[in-house]
């Protein structure tokens, strides 16, 4: 019995002195290149269970991607970059054609993503759910040539059917088609739907497949959120909407907005799809990103802004600030989630001292409870700043878009949170026109007047835990 408890005792100090050699290295470790915010919270969670905290670090710690992905995103943004300098001037614009603060964003944006703002497109925004969608197998009924779709989430429902009976026509014509579907939101699809694509001729490669066990794997959490689709390289759409029905998830259907687009930014359309493809794939798959020359069809001056964190800056988020910063009149943002991170704070509060109207839209209904509960919790804080809250009550408001001054547009698949802004690989589309500024308008006059103003008054009235959920969400995002 001595032996057993001595051996037990000392088994139990070599425990207790493990958890300080875990505490005491993760102090080293977790702060690098991190924000105070997320740095404080993962440590607060190792010194409080230091086992399970390192292994849950290790699972979701960093935002890793692999060293093979990097390469080849880079190098397939300099062949972008050298394309896109080969493009006539009446394609490619030139800045000094753009009111000063587009020109800076549009800069910007190219810096980082290395797409050009484009002149000579056309763009019509589409809000209502299944229109869009039968506005799309529309197209593919059309293609002659190829079909690139990508998708977060493709479902088999009798919706979603109408863009894949449309698909497998098009493949029957002798079109090539490929579809790009992440590994986690498609999987249903992927699972019982692609061997019915595959048989008909029709490429499917799941991106980010989850493999526990795979080498030089990113993050489980880090997924491919955008949706594009491209048909025969002219016709193209961006927005927040997947092919799925919009009562996906019980409760409020999803009301969505999409940017159909023609014209010459629809060349970065694809150069994005191939980009993933490549990634996905490898490189030497026999297709490269690239930009082309097209026919103007409009006035509209379009930028694809795609990020993820393959780029080596967070480029969405870091063009939105520039935009807040730039605002004069008024900033309008539509959401489903809106968690933001303190640059995101202080530059909401920065303009609305400068004097701008900052109108924020989201869902009063969401199917996210813990991320809802998380963006709540800042309500306080930026009805107190002076940002007007609205919440949308018909359905579930999944549209993604933000308006500046009526002069710049932006349209996509990214929400407002730390997710999207370093996590997820997203596509937006910057665009500079009064028509499509105008279209914007008009939508969210609508999602406001349908929505309920939220006041500090009333807000403040929430329960003690109610706010104890929402602070304790709030402290989950920060382990990003």
């Amino acid at each position: 019995m001595n032996w057993l408890n001595a051996h037990g005792s000392l088994w139990g100090w070599l425990y207790l002195a493990s958890e300080w050699i875990v505490r005491g290295a993760m102090l080293l470790y977790v702060p690098e290149r991190r924000p105070p915010s997320a740095a404080r919270t993962w440590l607060l969670l190792i010194f409080l269970f230091p086992w399970p905290g390192l292994v849950l670090y290790l699972f979701v710690g960093r935002i890793h991607l692999p060293a093979r992905r990097r390469a080849l995103l880079e190098e397939m943004s300099g062949r972008i970059r050298e394309a896109a300098h080969t493009l006539p001037v009446a394609i490619r614009t030139p800045l000094a054609e753009l009111p000063h603060d587009v020109a800076d964003a549009a800069e910007l944006a190219e810096n980082l993503t290395a797409f050009p703002m484009l002149g000579g497109n056309s763009v019509e925004l589409l809000g209502d759910y299944e229109g869009s969608l039968n506005r799309l197998a529309a197209d593919l009924d059309v293609a002659t040539t190829r079909i690139h779709l990508l998708y977060y989430i493709y479902a088999d429902d009798e919706v979603a059917s109408r863009v894949t009976e449309a698909l497998e026509r098009a493949a029957r014509r002798g079109v090539k088609c490929r579809l790009l579907l992440d590994g986690i939101g498609a999987k249903p699809a992927l699972k019982k739907l692609a061997p019915r694509l595959r048989r008909e001729g029709i490429e499917v490669t799941e991106l980010l497949p989850v493999r526990f066990f795979r080498p030089r794997r990113p993050r489980l959490d880090v997924r491919n959120h955008r949706k594009l689709a491209i048909i025969d390289g002219t016709v193209g759409y961006v927005g927040s909407q997947n092919i799925v029905a919009p009562r996906f998830v019980p409760g409020f259907p999803n009301e969505e907005l999409v940017a159909r687009v023609t014209g010459p930014v629809v060349a970065e359309f694809e150069a994005v799809f191939l980009e993933d493809r490549v990634l996905e794939l490898g490189a030497g798959t026999g297709i490269r990103p690239h930009l082309e020359g097209m026919a103007r069809t409009g006035p509209v001056f379009a930028q694809l802004v795609p990020s993820s964190p393959g780029y080596r800056q967070q480029t969405f988020a870091t063009l939105l600030l520039s935009l807040i910063h730039q605002a004069r009149h008024r900033i309008t943002i539509t959401t489903p989630y809106c968690v933001p991170d303190e640059p995101f704070l202080a530059a909401l509060r920065t303009a609305v001292a400068r004097g701008v109207e900052v109108r924020l839209i989201v869902p009063r209904h969401s199917n996210q409870r813990l991320t809802v509960l998380a963006q709540n919790s800042f309500f306080a804080e930026l009805l107190e700043a002076g940002v007007r809250i609205y919440r949308y009550r018909p359905h579930f408001l999944h549209a993604k878009s933000i308006a500046i001054d009526d002069e710049v547009v932006i349209v996509g698949s990214s929400n407002m949170d730390i997710r999207s802004f370093a996590l997820n690989a997203e596509a937006n589309l910057l665009l500079h026109d009064a028509n499509v500024a105008s279209q914007l308008r008009a939508i969210n006059e609508r999602h406001l007047a349908n929505s309920d103003p939220l006041t500090l008054a009333e807000w403040n009235k929430r329960s003690f835990w109610v706010r104890v959920a929402q602070n304790t969400a709030r402290l989950a995002d920060s382990f990003l």
